[in-house]
């Protein structure tokens, strides 16, 4: 069986792990749009945490397999139709994850200063797309809208200490931004409560400690959650008792002088829906977020964040909206339930349309960690296995996989980038990361990325 993956991030990896582990004799071939591999764990992991990256060593070796090819610098939609790839191969997956951000839908989302916090992540990761973004750092107050762990990353980038930057894999451009950044102050709001947080404790912890900075914290948006909290699932509890803690424990001494010497502060704010981006007197850049104060109805995760009447202003140049990821219709031959953002499916497979599967984000929305979409693309890979094994999959007619599709990209001048062309390119990254004392520097142009390996 030839299988075709579109996608190079975690899920499509994943996917194709799982297929040629269990069906010796299956051929898996992984499309991406860009001419690099690994998606968000390239692109979306935060600089300083570089242990989440390892996962790239795995999926190196199932790239590497002999029943595995990669092709990037291929757009599926555009340089080759879905409809074009089924014809080539006996089964399709999607899985190229979420690339667009939900938006706010209030006025002034277009002024100067506010951005979605996934193109500021893609902007100090090296996504090419994000590489004009020039954010302004002028201004000493940051507004981050979301209380997910994106937000945290965003918050933590912008309150780094550049010696912490300088030893990542963050881009030069990035920091030589952040080293002119006059941003001491930087807010996380959220529409719901200290209960409903999505951020893990890891990434709080961090934050919390996070030299020369210290957290602001309201007792009064604190107290009397122990209780609440009594029956909370262990993670939840273990997350809101650090905030507590955060928030109404008095440091010793030592700490006291520590917090009062930092320089930079972070702080959560609770029940705050924006409802307006406030215009500079220009009226070109944004200069503070009118928010409507909201109370909960229900409890725990089900909570509604409802509209109390009451408004607030708070000033700021900066707004980051970290509101969630979203997927994108790919090509108009495949369904998409654009509501929920997602390509309706049954355990990967795609609604009404036999031999297409999907994987990812782009099959039950762009929630979780790396595990999660693990475990949701070996659900996937199961599927298609399945459908080999009963026969869903019609194995008597012989597909050509990439030599059918090699001859379309050809006629529409698009030269595929190999797997071994990406080792040349992470091999020049390494080695100018090297010269900077930094573990690689990556390379944010795709031109100049097809010019190193002569395309």
């Amino acid at each position: 069986p030839r299988v075709c993956v579109v996608g190079s991030g975690p899920a499509g990896f994943y996917t194709a792990q799982h297929i040629l582990k269990h069906h010796g004799g299956a051929q898996v071939d992984i499309y991406e749009k860009l001419p690099v591999p690994f998606g968000l764990v390239r692109f979306g992991v935060a600089p300083d945490h570089p242990e989440v990256k390892n996962v790239t060593n795995t999926f190196t070796q199932t790239a590497r397999s002999e029943r595995c090819a990669y092709y990037g610098n291929v757009t599926v939609g555009r340089d080759v139709t879905v409809a074009e790839l089924q014809q080539a191969y006996h089964a399709v997956v999607l899985s190229y994850g979420a690339e667009g951000n939900r938006v706010l839908g209030i006025p002034g989302e277009k002024l100067c200063g506010v951005h979605s916090a996934r193109a500021f992540v893609g902007w100090y990761n090296g996504l090419p797309e994000n590489q004009e973004l020039k954010p302004d750092l002028s201004c000493e107050t940051a507004l981050i809208l979301g209380h997910g762990n994106v937000a945290l990353d965003v918050a933590r980038i912008l309150l780094s200490p550049l010696q912490l930057l300088r030893k990542t894999d963050i881009t030069a451009g990035s920091l030589a931004a952040l080293a002119c950044s006059k941003v001491k102050r930087v807010w996380l709001v959220g529409r719901r409560g200290p209960l409903q947080v999505a951020f893990t404790i890891k990434e709080l912890r961090e934050m919390i400690n996070l030299p020369g900075t210290r957290p602001v914290l309201n007792p009064a948006d604190f107290t009397g959650l122990e209780n609440a909290i009594k029956d909370a699932p262990r993670p939840r509890k273990r997350l809101t008792e650090l905030m507590i803690r955060t928030a109404l424990e008095k440091p010793g001494e030592k700490a006291v002088e520590v917090q009062a010497a930092a320089p930079r502060e972070w702080g959560l704010k609770f029940q705050r829906s924006p409802q307006e981006m406030l215009p500079s007197a220009d009226g070109t850049r944004v200069r503070g977020v009118r928010m409507a104060l909201t109370r909960l109805e229900g409890s725990g995760d089900s909570a509604r964040a409802i509209p109390t009447g009451d408004v607030e202003e708070l000033e700021c140049g900066l707004v980051l909206s970290s509101i969630g990821y979203q997927s994108l219709p790919l090509d108009p031959a495949v369904p998409f339930d654009a509501q929920r953002g997602v390509i309706p499916n049954n355990s990967g497979r795609v609604q009404g349309v036999p031999g297409l599967y999907c994987s990812g984000w782009v099959k039950r929305g762009p929630t979780g960690v790396i595990i999660t979409t693990m475990n949701d693309s070996f659900d996937t890979a199961q599927s298609v296995l399945e459908d080999l094994q009963v026969g869903t999959l019609d194995m008597s007619t012989c597909r050509e996989g990439f030599g059918a599709v090699e001859s379309i990209l050809r006629s529409r001048g698009v030269r595929p980038v190999s797997f071994s062309d990406w080792e040349k390119i992470d091999a020049a990254e390494v080695a100018r990361g090297k010269a900077a004392g930094k573990p690689r520097e990556k390379i944010v142009d795709p031109q100049e990325m097809l010019q190193l390996i002569g395309h």
